[in-house]
C-alpha cells in the first residue's frame, strides 16, 4: 500500500525496483519480475498451475495475478487463500476477467476466423486511450 510506482524503461532505474511488471525483458518471479515479452515467453495459467485448464498465454497482468490473485482475495475477502470461497472467485475473475486481458495483450483474436467485430470499450482499450497517441509530440505518461 505504500509503494511508489514508477513507470520507466530504464535497465539502470528497473534494477533498483523490488518489483518490475511489463519491462525490463524477464519473468522471474522470485526477483519479483514479471514480463511476458520475451521470444521464449509462452507460460499460461495451467503451465504455472497445473491444476488450472486456461492454456491462454499470460500477459503481465495474468503473471500477476496467477501469483499474487489468490493472496490478495484472501485479504480482501477475510478467508483462508486455499479455502473454497477464494478458489472459486479466483477462478472466476480469471475466466471471466483476466482471461480476457491476457489475450488481447498477446494479440489472441477472439475467433478463428475474421473477427465478427470490434471490442472499442474493453479494458485494454480504456488503458490504451490514457497512452499518448504514438505520433503525439509529448510522450510524457505522467502529464495528466
Amino acid at each position: 500500500q505504500d509503494a511508489e510506482v514508477v513507470r520507466t524503461r530504464d535497465p539502470e532505474r528497473l534494477a533498483q525496483c523490488d518489483v518490475v511488471v511489463d519491462v525490463g525483458g524477464e519473468y522471474d518471479p522470485e526477483r519479483h519480475r514479471y514480463d511476458h515479452h520475451q521470444r521464449s515467453f509462452a507460460q499460461s495459467m495451467q503451465s504455472l498451475q497445473p491444476t488450472k485448464p486456461w492454456t491462454t498465454k499470460l500477459s503481465s497482468a495474468g503473471l500477476v495475478y496467477c501469483h499474487f490473485g489468490s493472496q490478495i482475495l484472501a485479504g480482501l475477502l477475510g478467508q483462508p487463500e486455499d479455502g473454497p470461497v477464494v478458489t472459486a472467485l479466483y477462478d472466476k475473475l480469471y475466466e471471466n476477467f483476466v482471461e480476457e486481458i491476457d489475450a488481447i495483450d498477446n494479440g489472441i483474436a477472439q475467433t478463428d476466423g475474421e473477427p465478427r467485430y470490434a471490442l472499442t470499450t474493453n479494458l485494454s482499450a480504456r488503458v490504451g486511450h490514457l497512452n499518448p497517441r504514438w505520433n503525439d509530440p509529448d510522450q510524457d505518461t505522467e502529464v495528466g
